[in-house]
């Protein structure tokens, strides 16, 4: 038993200092390729290996033959871990330099196309975390296309929006000006009601900004769905008379939420009055009010005949004014934008979908005391 541990002790000592070596080595070269360290790591292994058994050859007193023939064994098996580790070390090193291309290829055109060769599950692993990033990059890049499309065509309709209503305003005004209006009464009254269309877009877009910058401030109350909706088909029902439209929403179910009263009014307002106007005559405009553990569910359904598939993303973008046919005379594409920042400022979602003659767009809030989904 003695004889074993002073075996164990001498062998340990030569690996220690043989490993001790093997460790600066390392630390010297860290910044160095991983071939490099894995050809250390191979060395410091065969040369633990080598100093334990000459500690030991020498402390048993063998003869130079039989230490002759442990030194040839265990330099040979040095060559071969040592050409093993430079092949592993020469192979990864390809791997990587080819991971390298690809990324820097994607820094460059945005794009990144995974290499071909196969590669450690390591690199295998970051070269799916990199298309994955590069999925993500372009579908944002992909959102702000689309942003900066809309406030083109945002920038582009309210200047014309801005532009009709003061050319009419500047003309009525000349005439009045120079007496040669035959109805005086009649170009104010006129010019009133532009006021008031320029008055009720600026106000969309100072709402607008306020949203987007993320001042918007809420005071939430307890209310009832209810009657939010019964106040708002009541505010829109003379104009549903008006276009000799129907409302529906007698089957409201008493909802509490947690919301801002006036927000959530405006929201329901501008809903209505988007499908009053896009309705036909003797069309119907229904709500209706669906609930379940943890959210309810706000729907407003026109007759509009429906919304193109391929429009249906883009509703609530702003500027967004669809086909002709869904275009309101005075509207600037602002009143959906306004109603989906105002409904996501409540930690709820807005969202639209086609039904048989026309289009729902549903608003879906937390229940009052219910954890908000994120």
């Amino acid at each position: 038993m003695k004889d074993v541990l002073l075996i164990a002790l001498f062998a340990f000592g030569g690996a220690a200092c043989a490993g001790t070596l093997g460790a600066l080595a390392l630390r010297l070269l860290r910044h160095r390729s991983v071939a490099v360290s894995l050809a250390v790591v191979a060395a410091v292994t065969v040369t633990a290996m080598l100093a334990g058994t000459l500690a030991v050859a020498r402390a048993m007193f063998l003869s130079p033959h039989d230490l002759t023939v442990v030194t040839l064994v265990v330099a040979m098996a040095a060559v071969v871990s040592l050409a093993a580790a430079l092949l592993l070390g020469r192979w990864v090193v390809a791997r990587s330099r080819d991971l390298a291309r690809a990324a820097r290829d994607f820094g460059e055109d945005g794009s990144f196309a995974a290499p071909r060769t196969r590669a450690t599950a390591e690199l295998a692993a970051l070269a799916d975390e990199l298309a994955a990033t590069s999925a993500r990059l372009a579908a944002s890049r992909e959102r702000e296309r689309a942003l900066e499309a809309s406030r083109r065509e945002l920038v582009a309709w309210i200047s014309h929006d801005l532009r009709t209503p003061l050319a009419g305003l500047r003309a009525m005004a000349e005439a009045l000006e120079d007496g040669v209006a035959a109805d005086p009464a009649r170009y104010h009254r006129q010019i009133r009601t532009e006021v008031e269309r320029l008055d009720t877009m600026v106000g969309d877009l100072f709402e607008l900004s306020r949203i987007h910058a993320g001042a918007l401030e809420l005071t939430p109350s307890r209310c009832s769905l209810r009657d939010l909706a019964a106040d708002a088909l009541l505010g829109a029902d003379p104009l549903a008379r008006e276009r000799g439209v129907r409302l529906l929403g007698e089957d409201i179910a008493h909802v509490p939420v947690d919301v801002d009263g006036k927000e959530m009014t405006r929201v329901l307002a501008n809903l209505l009055g988007n499908a009053i106007r896009h309705t036909p005559a003797d069309g119907t405009v229904a709500v209706r009010v669906d609930r379940d553990e943890r959210t309810a569910v706000l729907s407003v359904t026109d007759g509009c005949g429906g919304i193109p598939e391929e429009d249906l993303p883009r509703v609530f973008d702003t500027g967004w004014r669809g086909s002709p046919a869904r275009t309101p005379p005075a509207g600037a594409g602002l009143g959906l934008a306004i109603v989906r920042g105002i409904v996501e400022a409540h930690a709820g979602r807005a969202s639209v979908h086609n039904v048989p003659g026309g289009c729902r767009f549903e608003l879906t809030l937390p229940l009052a005391g219910a954890p908000a989904r994120a």
